[in-house]
């Protein structure tokens, strides 16, 4: 097991040793699975675009604790002078399964968090081919069952039915409209 905590990096870039990584991420005890975090923890936003190291960084997001999810979630929120981490993120062709993965595994709070950072980005998103799998992804997201869409243009919520909502399911659509910064698509209908 030490062989592997000292090669964790040349390990998740390499097309059969990923899976070792992947493994005790999945299956290895708690300290090892720390242990691959700390060395990753730098290097997220560079791993995440490699076609290999992505699926690491996934099962760090899914086997991680909440504390080590929060730290990774924060590299990939942050930016440097050229570009928002995020941004170039949702547009790579592996690095978007990952932020897929980040939206899945993440906290409530951390989700609002990204999805307002998404948000700002949902024009020039679905203009990239794997920028268009965030955009789906956000969707169905907000949807929370299906119940509604986000129409592109303009950004608004839709209610695709209210059929058989009562008021209060209704109230929440709006509610989270609201949260997400979208203008209500629909007043409430009496019941």
């Amino acid at each position: 097991m030490d062989e592997v905590l000292q090669s964790v990096c040349l390990l998740a870039t390499d097309q059969y040793g990923n899976y070792v990584v992947q493994h005790v991420m999945e299956h290895g005890k708690p300290h090892e699975r720390s242990a691959i975090i700390e060395k990753l923890i730098g290097q997220i936003v560079q791993m995440s675009q490699q076609k290999f190291a992505s699926n690491v960084i996934e099962k760090c997001l899914s086997f991680g604790n909440p504390v080590e999810r929060q730290i990774l979630i924060g590299e990939m929120l942050g930016s440097t002078e050229e570009s928002e981490h995020l941004e170039v993120m949702m547009k790579d062709q592996f690095a978007n399964y990952v932020v897929q993965k980040v939206l899945e595994t993440c906290d409530d709070q951390q989700r609002e968090a990204i999805l307002t950072r998404i948000k700002a980005h949902l024009n020039t998103l679905k203009k990239y081919t794997y920028g268009k799998h965030i955009v789906a992804r956000v969707e169905k997201l907000v949807a929370a069952g299906g119940m509604f869409s986000i129409v592109h243009e303009p950004y608004t919520l839709r209610l695709s039915s209210t059929q058989g909502l009562c008021l209060t399911q209704r109230r929440s659509l709006l509610c989270a409209e609201k949260r997400l910064g979208l203008q209500p698509s629909r007043v409430l209908p009496e019941d």
